[in-house]
């Protein structure tokens, strides 16, 4: 979203980005063409980006703010599904992109992973409501 908004300024379109939520399964697992290439297992499997993002969301809600902190969170719920690799993770500010060591304003989670074959992305975004923060999924 971060991208297609600053792409429409820096070309100067006549144009207004608007975001819309993930639209998700009912296993949370995020709507998506790629989905279609995952078979048997590889779909229950697929489930695991969903819920390292509900790990690191419930983290953030029990008052952690260190982003090294949310990745190890994050991790450790990936590794604990066979055949998902993990590609990418990172929290980023929201405007910057850049990766960030404290929560301190509104941020991004971005992953990536191998499910059997199948690269598949998801992302949350984590905004701060004065001094708390709320995780959408």
């Amino acid at each position: 979203m971060r991208i297609i908004e600053q792409m429409a300024v820096d070309l100067d379109l006549d144009a207004r980005v608007v975001a819309c939520p993930i639209v998700r399964e009912s296993d949370g697992l995020a709507l998506s063409s790629r989905n279609v290439y995952l078979k048997g297992p590889d779909r229950q499997a697929a489930t695991v980006l969903y819920r390292a993002l509900e790990a690191v969301r419930r983290e953030v809600a029990a008052g952690q703010r260190d982003a090294a902190h949310l990745m190890v969170a994050l991790r450790k719920v990936i590794e604990s599904e066979p055949g998902v690799a993990l590609d990418y993770a990172e929290i980023v500010d929201a405007e910057t992109l850049e990766p960030v060591v404290t929560l301190r304003r509104t941020c991004y989670v971005l992953l990536a992973a191998f499910v059997g074959g199948t690269r598949l992305i998801d992302n949350a975004l984590i905004e701060q409501d004065g001094e708390s923060y709320q995780v959408s999924l």
